[in-house]
Formats: C-alpha cells, sequence, structure tokens
C-alpha cells in the first residue's frame, strides 16, 4: 500500500512542489492538504490526479484523512504546533521549515519519544547542499579563515539560512575549535561585515531572480577555496523529500539532517 502523506503549506511554493512529487512517485499518496489559505474543502492535484481535502486548519483534520506522514513547509510558528499536533496522533513527521531553535530541536525529539513516531528535519533537502556541508566539514581543520554567502529569492522569511548556519556549525565541529574573524578598526557603514559564529563569518542576500544559493569561502596565506552550491528549482529539494518519507515510516524518533540518510 502506498504511504499517505498530508502537505502542511500546500499553498506555498515547496507545498505546491511537493504535491507534485507525490503524484509522480506510485509508492506514495497525499490524501490532505492544509494551508492557512485555503478557501475551499477540496484541492486540485497538479496535472489532473484528481482532488484532495484541503483546509486551513490541522485540528481534528489528521484524524478525518489518517496519513502516515506529515510534510511540513511552512514558518516556525506554525510547524511546532503541528508537531504537536502530529506526534500526539501516531503521525510521522517530514520538516523543511527553517528557523527552528535547539529547543524546538528538543521539543521534537521529545514528541517523537512520547508519540512513538519518527521525524525527519533537514534545514535542507537538497542533497547538492547536504554534500556540500560535508566536503565544508573535510576541509573545515585545513584553514583558519572562512565566511559564508548564502543568497535566497526575496521572499525568504529567515536570514541567515538554516542551512548556512548548519554549515558553520558544521565546519567549527569539525575543526575542533573556533575559526579566526579578522578584528575591524572602523566600519564606516554599521553592518558591512555581517555576522559572524564561533569566527565564521556569515553574509544573507535576498534579491529577486535567486532561489537558493551558498559559497563557502576559505582562505590561507596565497589561496582561497570555495565550495559552491546553486538550486535553481525547487524540484532539486524533491529527491531529499521523498527519499525522507520513505524512510520515516521506518524509524522511531529523530532524525536530523538529510546527511544521516545519506550516511554521511
Amino acid at each position: 500500500m502506498p504511504i499517505k502523506v498530508v502537505v502542511h503549506g500546500a499553498a506555498g511554493k515547496m507545498g505546491s512542489e511537493v504535491l507534485s512529487a507525490l503524484c509522480r512517485d506510485a509508492e506514495l499518496q497525499a490524501v490532505g492538504a492544509v494551508d492557512l489559505k485555503a478557501e475551499r474543502d477540496h484541492l486540485s492535484l497538479p496535472d489532473g490526479w484528481g482532488e484532495i481535502p484541503f483546509s486551513p486548519n490541522l485540528e481534528g483534520f489528521l484524524a478525518r484523512v489518517n496519513p502516515d506522514v506529515l510534510v511540513d513547509f511552512t514558518i516556525r510558528e506554525a510547524t511546532m504546533p503541528a508537531v504537536r499536533l502530529a506526534a500526539k496522533q501516531g503521525v510521522n513527521l517530514v520538516i523543511g521549515t527553517t528557523g527552528l531553535s535547539p529547543e524546538d530541536i528538543g521539543e521534537i525529539e521529545r514528541l517523537c519519544r512520547e508519540g512513538d513516531v519518527g521525524a525527519v528535519v533537514a534545514p535542507n533537502f537538497s542533497l547538492g547542499a547536504v554534500l556540500m556541508i560535508h566536503l565544508a566539514k573535510l576541509v573545515a581543520r585545513y584553514f583558519d579563515y572562512v565566511e559564508v554567502i548564502e543568497k535566497h529569492h526575496e521572499g525568504k522569511a529567515d536570514a541567515p539560512s538554516g542551512t548556512a548556519l548548519a554549515t558553520a556549525r558544521a565546519m567549527v565541529e569539525a575543526r575542533g575549535k573556533p575559526f579566526y574573524y579578522p578584528a575591524l578598526e572602523k566600519e564606516s557603514l554599521a553592518g558591512t561585515r555581517g555576522g559572524q559564529i564561533e569566527g565564521v563569518g556569515m553574509h544573507s542576500v535576498r534579491l529577486p531572480g535567486l532561489l537558493a544559493h551558498q559559497e563557502v569561502i576559505l582562505g590561507a596565506p596565497g589561496q582561497t577555496l570555495t565550495i559552491r552550491h546553486d538550486s535553481i528549482s525547487r524540484e532539486s529539494f524533491m529527491p531529499g523529500v521523498i527519499m525522507a518519507i520513505k524512510r520515516v515510516v521506518r524509524v522511531k524518533g529523530l532524525i536530523y539532517g538529510l546527511e544521516t540518510l545519506l550516511g554521511l
């Protein structure tokens, strides 16, 4: 039998892409959609795949459609109430929402234990982005200076991106100590140098025409090394989302990061 999935945030760009991906996979079945913008009871699936129940409110909806997995691409303020509700009802979770705090992740892990469900939480579901972070970890010990530049579309709600934060933390952990962050004698325009996490310089760009892009630039005397990844379509995230849906129904507890599913 196919794995039954509800998409939370279905009217958004990522939610719509997830629904399209579900329709293309015979092992998965979209059984419901939830979004605050829902104005009718049913949502038409892409490419004439029919209709599914559509609701602005998750309360009572999960019991009605009985999914195996809830896929969440919303905002932190919507994600955490949805997690609490789904875990209590025994629904597994795949979460791509960024901006979750360490406390949020800890709560998700606790709710999984209490509800005996699985959850995959990933800052980025692009396989290429996950490999970029892995490569950055491998080289972190050989450089003392690093800057991360992440670029996204103008509608992205948070900065820096979850991927940029995950990259910085992974590099510091792999290196075993902070990077060196050059001190300034003068900053003529406040904020020009961006932010920094344990010596990792962080910069966020928000512009129309961008989707999701990141450069990790490491420096040493006489040389630099740049690791770059570009997502030019939201389709790039779907293989990772589909992998997470198929895996989460076979595990209990929290899996953080797509790299765990890839065995990195």
